[in-house]
């Protein structure tokens, strides 16, 4: 049996989870909540996570936007997804919610802007 102990995210309480992997079974204890159960199991069996980063921009009024994916992506996708963002320029101008890369790292999700870059 593996034991894994995690601190939940899902909400500000941080609940001290215990994991415990015996065979295809997996049980959650120390959540005061659903979401804890399901976090402590999503962590251990396919981890996820939410990527910020910034891209330059040519042609604004800031010399870059920040970015971010749409939802979680595999956590071993992260670097192949970090390195996509690094080799991109965008042009001005820029709105909050346009699609930066459609399809990144293979991932299927999308690298959007978090703010608004003005042409100058």
């Amino acid at each position: 049996m593996e034991v894994r102990e995690l601190i939940c995210i899902r909400c500000p309480l941080g609940c001290p989870l215990t994991v415990r992997i015996e065979g295809d079974q997996v049980g959650v204890t120390g959540n005061s909540c659903g979401r804890g159960e399901e976090y402590g199991k999503k962590e251990v069996l396919s981890p996820t996570r939410v990527v910020t980063s910034s891209v330059r921009v040519l042609g604004g009024d800031l010399e870059m936007v920040p970015v971010k994916t749409k939802q979680d992506i595999p956590k071993d996708k992260i670097f192949a997804c970090m390195e996509e963002i690094r080799k991109l320029e965008v042009s001005a101008p820029v709105s909050i919610g346009d699609v930066i890369i459609p399809d990144c790292a293979g991932t299927g999700v999308s690298i959007v802007a978090t703010r608004n870059v003005e042409k100058v």
